[in-house]
């Protein structure tokens, strides 16, 4: 009977999040089978599993940014993803428009939120992002710092639409529409193509398997 009951109500809340979301009903309801099974029959998804999850599907790996993802998915910053959050968060991850996919990868840039991407935000990313090219490259003649601020003058250069010496928004927004390569400018929080196709293939074959596996660190 409890399981009568749990499909029931599964497919009722799939059946919301469905008109909420990019994902057909069919769809919303594998993505919370996947969620079942990764909080094993909890009711909501913490940090680590979520990590997890990005690393072992999607190939994520910067730590900061993998952080900065789940804050982005996690609304109402209690800590855990509920299963509204799960799949609304994948719908933005997967099949969000690109004004969606702008106001989420400018929330991952926003490490403070208070609305704005700073100087000091832009270079810690990009120090972070950047720090294993330096070390492959083996740049030892220049402060790497020095290099990364000249980075961010240009970043602000090229972007800060209103000249306040910060991003807004608005400046994140209108610059993304003017070359949509700087959707990710201080870092990848999006999936690659080759992952995120592969994941909605296998959500649309029925595919609801998910590696639950701890990913190294």
């Amino acid at each position: 009977m409890a399981g009568i009951m749990g499909r029931k109500l599964q497919a009722k809340l799939a059946d919301a999040m469905s008109k909420r979301s990019h994902f057909s009903r069919e769809e919303v309801d594998r993505l919370l089978t996947m969620y079942s099974a990764l909080t094993v029959g909890g009711t909501r998804l913490d940090r680590n599993k979520f990590r997890d999850v990005l690393h072992n599907t999607f190939d994520m790996t910067d730590d900061i940014l993998m952080d900065r993802v789940f804050r982005a998915f996690d609304k109402d910053m209690d800590s855990f993803l509920s299963q509204e959050e799960w799949v609304l968060g994948l719908s933005v991850f997967l099949k969000g428009t690109l004004e969606e996919r702008v106001a989420y990868c400018f929330d991952v840039y926003d490490m403070n939120s208070d609305g704005y991407i700073s100087r000091e935000e832009m270079f810690q990313m990009l120090k972070n992002s950047m720090v294993k090219v330096l070390q492959d490259l083996q740049t030892t003649e220049e402060d790497p710092d020095e290099g990364i601020k000249d980075i961010v003058e240009l970043v602000l250069k090229k972007m800060d639409h209103d000249h306040d010496n910060r991003l807004s928004m608005d400046d994140f927004m209108k610059s993304v529409k003017e070359e949509d390569l700087l959707l990710e400018a201080f870092g990848p929080c999006l999936p690659d193509t080759k992952y995120r196709e592969k994941f909605l293939s296998d959500l649309e074959a029925g595919n609801v398997d998910i590696d639950v596996s701890q990913a190294k660190s």
